[in-house]
């Protein structure tokens, strides 16, 4: 696979492998520079407009791009709590976007945040919470923040470490 629309492709083809054959698919024998390095990688699926699963990564765990979209692709397809598993039937009506994450930096401030620029990490603790940039019905720093603390369960009183980051959305 070459080029930055195969990102999404594979994707795609990943969760296909998936439901057709039970087992994750190897990673392609040729890969584009995007796929070849390490990063923290979202893949989300959209029906009719409407967010059908969604899960990703903010660090890497996978020993490269490629695999990491292959293994959140199937998760998000199949391991999403908040929907029921996509079948094979609605795969032809899925509209997919990865987002490949740079590095979280930390920061001290609000002001350091834009919502349309910026994806934030909440941590208390052991909990953490993040929300992709440039998000439908976000646009706000403060709602930013806001959910990314609901989804960790920390409570709005409490003290939070904040990390931004940025991402390279591919659809």
């Amino acid at each position: 696979m070459s080029g930055q629309s195969t990102v999404p492709a594979l994707a795609r083809e990943s969760l296909t492998h998936y439901l057709r054959y039970g087992r994750l698919m190897d990673k392609p024998a040729e890969l584009s520079s995007v796929l070849q390095g390490q990063a923290g990688v979202f893949v989300s699926f959209k029906k009719d407009g409407q967010l059908r699963g969604c899960i990703g990564t903010f660090a890497p765990t996978q020993p490269t791009v490629a695999e990491e979209i292959i293994q959140n692709a199937v998760s998000a397809g199949t391991e999403d709590p908040r929907f029921p598993q996509i079948k094979q039937s609605e795969l032809s009506e899925l509209e997919i976007s990865v987002d490949i994450l740079e590095a979280p930096e930390q920061i001290y401030s609000l002001d350091e945040l834009d919502p349309k620029r910026y994806g934030v990490i909440v941590r208390k603790g052991r909990r953490s919470g993040l929300l992709l940039p440039d998000l439908e019905g976000v646009e706000t720093t403060s709602e930013q923040v806001a959910i990314a603390m609901e989804k960790a369960g920390i409570q709005t009183n409490e003290q939070i470490d904040l990390y931004r980051f940025t991402v390279t959305r591919y659809k």
